[in-house]
């Protein structure tokens, strides 16, 4: 497979892209998360993500790339309450947003968009997670341990509060990390990149 654009600085994507073996540079462009209020909830996603990767193709040290050269973008929104939780302003969002989710069942949502040439790919990838009951001990513990705060939801599944506090996922583990993976590997085979 050839060499792509990530246009993100998470952590967590360049290591999912790494284990699958996904040869890639970043070009990050600060955007703005906003969407117009009209769009469905589920769709916001998809929307960000293109938006990201527009604002990437457009910037000049893209143009320094093979002509088409793709760029992946993605963004993940945590949905609870058909509200979206972003990543926590501070420490108090952060255990406010845990409070919401413990016991309950939430949707983590991914929109994915890869740019090439003349083609593009969109789609979203939807994992549901419940989460146990858990204590305002534990939840404090974790804001002021792992600090969540470049995280939607407040939280990290792969981190500590993911290993104790988690009852059930449903869908793509690593949707919840920041990208479904295999789906964006299909959707770049696709391409016959």
């Amino acid at each position: 497979m050839k060499k792509i654009i990530l246009a993100s600085q998470s952590p967590r994507r360049k290591q999912l892209l790494e284990w699958a073996e996904i040869e890639f540079d970043v070009i990050v462009s600060f955007l703005d998360e906003v969407y117009p209020p009209h769009i469905p909830i589920d769709e916001v996603p998809v929307y960000i993500a293109k938006q990201k990767a527009i604002a990437v193709k457009s910037l000049p040290v893209y143009s320094h790339y093979d002509a088409g050269m793709p760029i992946l973008a993605a963004d993940t929104t945590v949905i609870v309450d058909n509200e979206i939780l972003n990543k926590p302003s501070d420490r108090s969002v952060a255990i406010e947003y845990l409070n919401r989710l413990s016991g309950k069942k939430h949707k983590v949502v991914t929109g994915v968009v890869i740019l090439t040439g003349d083609k593009e790919i969109s789609f979203s990838e939807t994992t549901e997670v419940v989460f146990h009951d858990i204590c305002k001990e534990d939840i404090e513990y974790y804001v002021d341990q792992y600090k969540p705060f470049d995280k939607a939801g407040g939280y990290a599944i792969q981190e500590w509060i993911g290993i104790i506090g988690i009852k059930g996922i449903y869908g793509d583990f690593y949707n919840v990390m920041g990208l479904p993976v295999s789906r964006v590997v299909r959707a770049l085979h696709s391409l016959q990149l």
